[in-house]
């Protein structure tokens, strides 16, 4: 099938969808009974955020008695996802998965192309997980300290891949080099996997991605991690110091990740779902899943949800705006 039939079939399909909410509400058939829960991903399938949604969206569905369908719909910093969702139908059957680059940072980065606010776009359910950022090298590398990276880079320039231009690793890596002075050449990927996957192929020489999506990697001794954004050293690998006490306080930062839906949506709905959440984190599934990955659960809902995003959104701002960076 051409591009041009696959897209007005996936219109159509769209169309339908939208077609069969409004007929189901009009009948008055309950939420969620009348159709699958749609759950959009505002990145690449594969990734940390995708694979920690996929777990709870499968708790999720017990809780609600209905199925939930992720799409992945990735680009611009997950801000194409998150502006898709915020235009969706505010009936309960289209959800987002919120995260620091879309919300926080996107507001600011891509403030002249989007057409959604963080806040007044969209009610806030809950803020699912939590985690920081790694420095991490190709463990081949005769780089076995943040110093020793420090140093090398200022021989070579070193090159650094992250999961996409705008994200937390890579205005993280910006604050490190002008903190350190080292030199460093951002390299953007389309998902974390892809990164991490080119850092263990000697690809490239390092990479900043979250403790999610490089723990089980740092475990098995394929990545070499050097320091971590967090502000105290993760209990699952004290032996990796924080930037912070090795002396850049600007280097510290935490990523996460949310459940949002469009603006509207009636709040018995967004009670449900937020109720929903919190029995999957409770769920010995998600509880290994999280414990795997060293990924801390989130602990606000509906009010203390939508203030987090408010605060991120305002504490980010003046940290995109000083480093100069843009879209493009």
């Amino acid at each position: 099938m051409g591009d041009g039939p696959r897209r007005r079939h996936l219109l159509q399909g769209a169309a339908a969808l939208l077609t069969a909410s409004g007929q189901a509400a009009a009948q008055g058939i309950p939420w969620p009974q009348a159709q699958p829960i749609r759950l959009i991903v505002p990145f690449g399938a594969g990734g940390a955020t995708d694979i920690a949604a996929r777990v709870i969206a499968q708790e999720m569905q017990a809780a609600l008695g209905q199925s939930i369908v992720l799409e992945n719909r990735g680009g611009a910093g997950s801000t194409l996802g998150t502006g898709y969702v915020a235009r969706l139908p505010a009936d309960g059957y289209a959800l987002l998965i919120t995260t620091i680059s879309g919300l926080a940072i996107g507001q600011t980065l891509y403030r002249d192309r989007i057409q959604y606010d963080a806040d007044r776009s969209f009610d806030h359910i809950a803020i699912m997980m939590g985690t920081p950022y790694l420095l991490c090298v190709d463990p081949k590398l005769p780089v076995r300290s943040l110093a020793d990276y420090v140093q090398a880079s200022r021989a070579k320039p070193m090159d650094y891949g992250t999961s996409g231009v705008g994200g937390v690793a890579h205005l993280l890596g910006l604050r490190l080099a002008a903190s350190t002075g080292a030199r460093l050449e951002h390299i953007p990927y389309r998902g974390s996997t892809q990164a991490i996957t080119d850092v263990m192929a000697g690809v490239v020489p390092s990479v900043m991605d979250s403790l999610t999506a490089t723990s089980a990697h740092i475990r098995s001794g394929a990545l070499r991690p050097l320091a971590t954004s967090a502000p105290d050293r993760s209990p699952d690998f004290p032996e990796v110091p924080t930037f912070r006490e090795l002396g850049y306080p600007d280097v510290v930062a935490d990523g996460w990740a949310g459940l949002a839906a469009p603006a509207g949506t009636p709040r018995p709905i967004l009670e449900k779902l937020a109720e929903a959440v919190r029995q999957a984190q409770a769920s010995a599934t998600v509880q290994r899943r999280f414990a795997e990955t060293s990924t801390t659960p989130g602990r606000f809902y509906l009010q203390e949800a939508q203030a987090f995003v408010r605060r991120e959104v305002a504490a980010w701002a003046p940290v995109i705006q000083a480093s100069g960076i843009t879209p493009d």
